[in-house]
Order: structure tokens, then sequence, then C-alpha cells
């Protein structure tokens, strides 16, 4: 779908012909444009002004906002609009008031302005990039404002979605699956929170594949702080941040739930890794079901609380998944053998150890590895205990060492070891 394009009328004692209102900002204007141009945003810069312009003011959500531009026509056409005819468009008092006093169009040059020096762009509704599967939800946003790769929105993807707060085992299988799918041309898509959004992102990382994180607060604003890191290696590795919400937005708790039909609605389906009785999880798993997505879900142990929420998915028809091959059968045909074909392999035909062959170990690092487990993590004085008859600690020590860094065990905080998957 291509921009949209009008002939705007700037009628008497109204807001000035937008590129007469920045003076002595031309050189953010043709920052921007380039910007925009770079990611095949056709629509001119007047019309994407008004988008920001109305999407700055208060009252005025994604329904209301689309609604009144389809009246219209374009987004420029509403901005310049008498205040009687805004309030024609059912708009509410103070968000009529807001445009026609000149206020939103000045909100939106701050906010292009602020655009212009964070290297981010503003997809709209109206834009190519926007993804096209989110035009089919119920209340998709109006814009949303992109860090990265935009190209890489309209791209096959799979929401993987857990608890903040996973056992070793959730962690493991987050990566595991997620750097699987990704290998085989899937886009991770996730929210880059803490737990299992973060152990997606490194599985797609791990993988050297771009993925994709949907953010509650503003694409210049990284929450979790300490995924600064990774929110830099996900843009340095071709993948992109979004966000629907503008610039200097931070954590706020309605903020999220609202992101996850986002989450959904951009994924084919979505992968449910461990999710507690009232985790934030199962409003992404309602919104897949309402948005006709599949839900894939991993069984856990029915003793701990994060098992629940899958557990309880799976019993209501969720596909249990236990394997990449188990959310690659249930591909629409299409797009399974568009990436068969993209990647170069048939799904028939591939072996997990061709991938990820291991070399055979020292008897002392394979006799550490045989008490380590992939689901409980076990203290260096437990591993020492049970290893004590047959290797003494320096022993132990230099095995536990090597094998973290080949990448067969991880270390987690305490002295806790657990087998990677």
């Amino acid at each position: 779908m291509g921009g949209s394009q009008c002939e705007v009328v700037v009628r008497e004692k109204q807001v000035p012909p937008l590129r007469a209102s920045r003076s002595g900002r031309d050189d953010k204007v043709i920052v921007v444009t380039e910007q925009l141009a770079a990611v095949g945003m056709t629509s001119s810069f007047e019309e994407r002004h008004a988008w920001v312009a109305l999407a700055m003011t208060p009252g005025v959500g994604p329904r209301r906002l689309l609604r009144a531009v389809e009246r219209c026509g374009c987004a420029a056409r509403v901005l310049h609009l008498p205040l009687t005819e805004l309030e024609g468009l059912q708009l509410p008092a103070q968000s009529a008031q807001f445009i026609a006093s000149g206020e939103a169009a000045h909100a939106a040059d701050q906010e292009l302005e602020k655009l212009a020096g964070t290297g981010a762009t503003i997809v709209t509704y109206h834009d190519e990039a926007y993804p096209e599967r989110l035009r089919e939800i119920y209340d998709p946003p109006a814009l949303l404002w992109t860090r990265g790769d935009a190209a890489l929105l309209s791209k096959p993807a799979l929401a993987v979605v857990g608890t903040r707060h996973p056992t070793p085992y959730g962690t493991g299988m987050a990566e595991m699956l997620s750097r699987d799918l990704a290998l085989r041309g899937l886009i991770i898509l996730s929210g880059m929170a803490r737990g299992v959004d973060t152990a997606a992102h490194k599985g797609a990382i791990a993988a050297k594949r771009p993925t994709i994180a949907v953010w509650g607060t503003g694409v210049d604003v990284i929450y979790p702080k300490e995924n600064k890191s990774l929110a830099e290696q996900i843009v340095a590795g071709g993948g992109v941040i979004i966000s629907e919400l503008p610039l200097g937005t931070f954590p706020a708790p309605q903020n999220f739930p609202r992101r996850n039909r986002i989450l959904s609605g951009m994924s084919i389906g979505v992968l449910v890794i461990e999710a507690a009785e009232y985790s934030g999880t199962r409003v992404t798993a309602r919104c897949a079901l309402e948005q006709n997505r599949e839900v894939f879900a991993v069984p856990g142990n029915v003793t701990t609380k994060n098992a629940w929420g899958p557990n309880l998915l799976i019993k209501q028809g969720a596909k249990l998944t236990s394997c990449w091959e188990d959310v690659w059968e249930e591909l629409p045909t299409q797009i399974r053998m568009g990436l068969e074909q993209s990647e170069g392999f048939a799904s028939e035909g591939t072996s997990e150890a061709s991938l990820f062959e291991e070399s055979p170990l020292p008897p002392s690092e394979a006799r550490v590895l045989g008490v380590l487990r992939q689901d409980e993590a076990l203290q260096m004085d437990e591993i020492l205990e049970k290893l004590e008859p047959e290797l003494s600690s320096s022993e132990v020590f230099t095995a536990l060492f090597e094998l973290e860094l080949a990448g067969r065990i991880r270390q987690l905080p305490g002295k806790n070891y657990v087998r990677s998957f």
C-alpha cells in the first residue's frame, strides 16, 4: 500500500504551511527525509508530519486517528480542518482544540527534530514498510517508531514470550528454539524484557540472524537498562527495535499489555515458554487467539509455578512444542516452502546433528558434563561432592572452565552450573 498523498488547503487564521512553520530547521528536514527515503517510505514530509501531529494529540488513539484519516483522505487534511469540522469527526473537544490551535503541529515539530538526532524513523499505517499482518488486527497502531532495518517488519516472524523469571530449563529452551528457527529463516520477535524475551533474542543473535524487539517505551528509552548491550547487538546485527510510543516515553505498567497485541499481531504464531498463573504472557496468548494466530507452548514440570501457563494452553489446544520441527510443520505451506527455498534446505532432510556437530570430550570433561542437567542448576560444592571419588577438585575446576569456554555449560550466579541445550 503506497503513501497517502493529498493537496493541503491552508485556511485563513490557521496554522501556516508546514515548511514555513519550521524556519531555521531545513537541515533537520533534509536529514529526516533522507532517512525515510532509505527505507522506502514514499509519503511527503508534510503528510508524515501530520501523522505525527495527530499521534501526539491527547485523546486521539489509533482507532480515532485512522478513522479520521480515512474520512478525510489523508492526515495533512485532518490537521488543517477548522475546529467545527474536527469536532464533526467525533474527536473529543480537547483533542480538536489541541489540533486547531496549532499545538499538535508544534508537538510534531519537536518530535521530528528529536527523531533526526536519534537515527530512528517513523512508519505510518499507509507506508509499504508497515507490517501487513498488523493491519489485520482490530486496533493496529497508526504509527511505528523504528530503529534499525524497517524492511524486516514484512518478513515471517514468530513471537517468543514467557516469564521474566525463568528456570535454567526455560532460558535454555528459549535460546535453543529461537536459534534453531532463526537458522531456518524465521524472524524471532519478542519484547526484550528480562528472562525468556532476552533469551529468545540471544538465540537469534547466536544464529547470526536478525531479530525484532517490540518495546513498551520509546525506542530511545532502553528498558530494562541491563539490556543496553543487547539492544545495540540487535540493531548492529540487522534487526530492528519498534514501538508505537513517542520518543522519551518511559516504562509504565499500562504500556506493556498494549505492546503485547503488536507482538502477536505481527507474528505468524506465538510460542509460550514458562509463564505463571497471573503472568502478562497470558495477555499475548489471548491476543494471539483473538487474532487467529497459532499458539505454541513448551510443556513444563507440573510441580513448578512457571509451568502453569504453557501446560494450561496445551490443555486448551495449543501445539505442544519440544523442538523446532513442531513449529515448522504448523507454518502455512506457502511460508514454509518460501523459507525452505530461500534458505536452501528441505525440512524432511535437515538433521540437527549436521548443524551442531559436537566433538568428543576428554574423559574428565565428559564425566563433569554427565552430572550436570539442563533443567536444574548444580552448585560447585554439589558437583565436587558427586565427583569426589573420581576427580580431584583441580580437575573439576579445569573441566568446568573448558566446558564453559566451549559453550557446553553455563555458569549462573552463585557458582551454579547448568548444561547448555
